[in-house]
C-alpha cells in the first residue's frame, strides 16, 4: 500500500528531484504556487515549491527500494525517524490538493488586503486562533504578523491565506 513521505531536497532543487524520483518508479508531489516577483522594475508571477526543499514522495514501503531516495540527485535526505521514514497521512496530502486550483497551483493569495497596524485573525496553522497586528507583506505572499505570547510581542511570518479580517 503507497504511503506519502517527505523528502528534504538540494537548494533550488525540487523539480529536479522530483524527476529523478519519477525516473525512478516513485509517486511525486511537488505542490506548487504562484509567487509574485518584482524584477527587472517589473511585477511578475512564477511558479515556486510551497514548501521550499520539501517534496512529497509516494511509496509502499515494503516493497519500494527507498533507501535510494537519499542519493537521489536533488535530494539531500527522506526525513525518516531514526532508520525508518516518516510516513505523512494521505488527508494531509489530499487537504493540500484540494487547495489547488484548475491550473494546478496552491491558491495562497485571497482578495483581501491588510494594512499596517490592522488586527488579523489566524484561522489556520500553529498559531490558529490567535489575533494579531498586520505588520508587512513579504515577497513571498507571506506577511509578517506581530503576535502576543506568553506576555512578549514575537513577530512571525504566516501564509496570508491564514488570515481573515478580526471581527
Amino acid at each position: 500500500m503507497n504511503e506519502w513521505f517527505a523528502a528534504h531536497t538540494q537548494t533550488k532543487s525540487e523539480e529536479k528531484a522530483a524527476q529523478h524520483l519519477i525516473r525512478q518508479g516513485f509517486g511525486v508531489y511537488l505542490p506548487r504556487y504562484m509567487k509574485r516577483r518584482n524584477h527587472a522594475r517589473k511585477i511578475d508571477y512564477i511558479a515556486a515549491p510551497l514548501f521550499p526543499r520539501y517534496i512529497f514522495v509516494a511509496m509502499d514501503i515494503a516493497k519500494a527500494q527507498w533507501r535510494a531516495i537519499s542519493s537521489t540527485v536533488g535530494i539531500s535526505h527522506l526525513i525518516c525517524n531514526g532508520n525508518k521514514p516518516v510516513a505523512i497521512p494521505e488527508s494531509i496530502i489530499n487537504s493540500i490538493r484540494e487547495k489547488e486550483n484548475e491550473s494546478g497551483y496552491i491558491r495562497v493569495a485571497e482578495n483581501e488586503s491588510f494594512h499596517e497596524g490592522q488586527a488579523v485573525d489566524i484561522v489556520s496553522g500553529p498559531f490558529q486562533d490567535l489575533t494579531g497586528i498586520f505588520q508587512a507583506m513579504s515577497d513571498s505572499e507571506r506577511v509578517m504578523v506581530l503576535l502576543e505570547v506568553l506576555g512578549r510581542h514575537v513577530k512571525a511570518r504566516i501564509p496570508l491565506s491564514a488570515l481573515r479580517t478580526a471581527g
